[in-house]
């Protein structure tokens, strides 16, 4: 149970105001579903008392006084209800499932489309098992408040207004018996309900962690972390950590659930006694028949069976809601980064990037992610500080800007910047001319290439990792672009060429494979600017020589901002930036940075001093 403590902005959360209305606006599509639906499960709850009507009648006026081809009649009658009973349930539940499967695909679809549409910084602090969760266990539990919930309080209220219509024609005595113990039914609801809401919330919790910690560690960078250091001991009693809290909170779950389910079914059967000791008496003492005793008896069980099914659907019906509020939750987080209600497309062609004094910190995890999508507790409340200070350059359409210094500089964050993934606290960013704030980020992206030191791929074949840049290419530009990357010789020896699977990021390939993959991607894309964030480090002599080929290629007539580990990579460059603290310490070609004698020189000379030393190399 310390896990309820663990971190109070998720377990002290209130439903939404307005929730029920917003849900309504989900099944109003499905009109035409939910009409035949309700009307298939009124209709099954009427004949829910026509039954034991039928049994009364069979008692009464066939057995009793021996008429057996009345007695055949009302058997046959009880067959069809039976028949209509089972061919009701079938379309109840084509209809429901019409209804839960399109809602289902409705609340997925527009949560994958809204996650995807959330900035970089989103995805730096949510767990990825946790928005998962919430694609598929939150979506279901929010769906069964349109199909199972809804058809239960319909079904439940009908057959409890007819259940005690009948009986009390039947006999107000055992009708007025029956009633007195209703209150005890609703005692337990209300000490459940809330509890039970609150163990709910924290399940979803916990099993969202737990789905991270296996979505982690089951990828290929993460078993291999793990198994590199050894560590697999250590994970399995992590796993089982987790694996026992959600274990334990289930316990719980079940046992709240149960007390009360066994605590309604006991009643149930108490007030079933009673019925038999109290009309047996009647019957004897010939107040009514022993048919009408029968229905009464049966009508019992049809009358306790609705009112447990409504005192669980309150449960229901919050478990539903809490599910329904943490998908919107999710959806109401409003992405930081979006087009401006004025944006407009940027012109085809060669285009100028420039800094103009800008200023940028990190955003708060207030403003970009949501706790429940954060299995450790927000501690960090410190503010935050600037990154990037007063920067300000022009790179001219055509030109190579180099970005160097020591790590934590602000290299990467102004590259980030120039493909808009942040937006910037003062000043401006602009490329060919144009605030990128009030461009279309369709259009942006369509104008700026990036390739960073480790290029991403997703789990498929090289030809679907290459149409992500271009959909529409031919077989014939993906195999062009893979030889200008200098990667065709290897794709033309592959067994299975352009549909080869690359795994799991990539790992199948080198890193020197991947980074030219990403070029060639890169190539397809050709846009105007191109980022390119330590696209050589990490490689070895062979590897790096062959992207330094493609991306002599790929810069060709482009704007490039180069992050350079190597400064020998960058001698060429139009122009160099030595970034440091946040700020443009110095700029200039690499013949004048090292004539000045500054951290540029101090850089190179440090650099030269290791490459020179024979210890330094492994």
């Amino acid at each position: 149970m310390r896990s309820f403590t663990k971190d109070t902005s998720v377990t002290a959360q209130r439903l939404s105001p307005g929730l029920a209305r917003r849900i309504l606006g989900y099944a109003r599509p499905y009109a035409r579903d939910i009409v035949p639906f309700l009307i298939a499960v009124a209709v099954a709850a009427v004949l829910g008392v026509v039954n034991p009507l039928l049994f009364k009648a069979i008692i009464d006026n066939g057995i009793v006084p021996r008429n057996m081809s009345l007695v055949v009649l009302l058997a046959l009658a009880v067959a069809a209800v039976a028949v209509l009973e089972a061919v009701l349930g079938l379309l109840q539940r084509w209809f429901s499932s019409r209804l839960g499967e399109g809602l289902i695909f409705d609340l997925r679809s527009e949560v994958f489309d809204h996650v995807q549409r959330m900035p970089v910084a989103f995805f730096t602090r949510a767990q990825t098992g946790a928005l998962v969760s919430r694609l598929n266990n939150d979506v279901i539990g929010a769906q069964r408040a349109l199909t199972t919930t809804l058809s239960s309080i319909v079904s439940n209220v009908l057959s409890l207004v007819l259940v005690l219509a009948t009986m009390l024609t039947l006999s107000w005595q055992i009708t007025l018996v029956a009633l007195v113990l209703l209150p005890l039914f609703l005692l337990p609801v209300r000490w459940v309900g809330k509890r039970l809401q609150r163990v709910t919330r924290e399940q979803m919790r916990l099993d969202a962690e737990m789905s991270s910690l296996m979505t982690e560690r089951f990828g290929v960078g993460g078993a291999m972390l793990t198994k590199l250091y050894g560590r697999t001991d250590e994970e399995s009693q992590r796993f089982s950590g987790r694996a026992r809290r959600v274990r334990d909170m289930g316990v719980v779950s079940a046992m709240y659930s149960q007390v009360f389910f066994v605590a309604l079914t006991l009643l149930t059967a108490l007030a079933t006694a009673v019925v038999y000791g109290l009309g047996g008496g009647l019957v004897i003492g010939g107040a009514f028949e022993l048919g009408t005793l029968v229905a009464l008896a049966t009508l019992l069980n049809r009358l306790y069976g609705p009112l447990t099914a409504l005192s669980n659907v309150h449960v229901d019906v919050m478990t539903a809601l809490v599910s329904f509020d943490r998908v919107f939750e999710v959806l109401d987080l409003e992405p930081m980064i979006r087009d401006a209600p004025d944006a407009t497309a940027l012109p085809d062609g060669p285009a100028a990037v420039e800094f103009d004094r800008v200023a940028f910190s990190y955003p708060s995890a207030e403003r970009i992610s949501l706790a429940s999508l954060e299995s450790i507790a927000r501690e960090d409340r410190s503010p935050a500080h600037d990154v990037l200070r007063d920067v300000s350059f022009r790179a001219e359409a055509g030109q190579t800007i180099a970005l160097v210094g020591h790590s934590g500089a602000g290299k990467t964050t102004i590259t980030q910047l120039a493909a808009r993934l942040y937006d910037v606290d003062a000043g401006a960013v602009r490329i060919g001319g144009r605030d990128v704030r009030g461009v279309l980020l369709s259009s942006l992206h369509d104008h700026v290439g990036v390739v960073t030191q480790d290029a991403h791929l997703f789990h498929d074949t090289i030809r679907e990792n290459l149409l992500l840049a271009e959909p529409g290419a031919s077989d014939e530009e993906l195999l062009a672009a893979l030889r200008t990357a200098q990667l065709g010789a290897l794709v033309d020896d592959l067994p299975d060429g352009l549909s080869t699977v690359v795994g799991d990021r990539g790992f199948r390939l080198s890193g020197g494979e991947k980074q030219r993959l990403a070029i060639a991607r890169l190539l397809l894309k050709a846009p105007p600017v191109v980022v390119l964030d330590e696209a050589t480090a990490h490689l070895d002599s062979e590897s790096e020589a062959a992207v330094q080929r493609a991306l002599e290629t790929a810069l060709t007539g482009r704007t490039a901002l180069v992050i350079a580990h190597r400064l020998s990579t960058i001698r060429r460059a139009d122009r160099i930036l030595v970034v440091a603290g946040g700020r443009i310490a110095e700029q200039g070609t690499h013949a004048e940075l090292l004539a000045a004698g500054g951290r540029y020189a101090e850089l190179h000379r440090t650099q030269f001093r290791q490459d020179q030393d024979p210890r330094s190399v492994a």
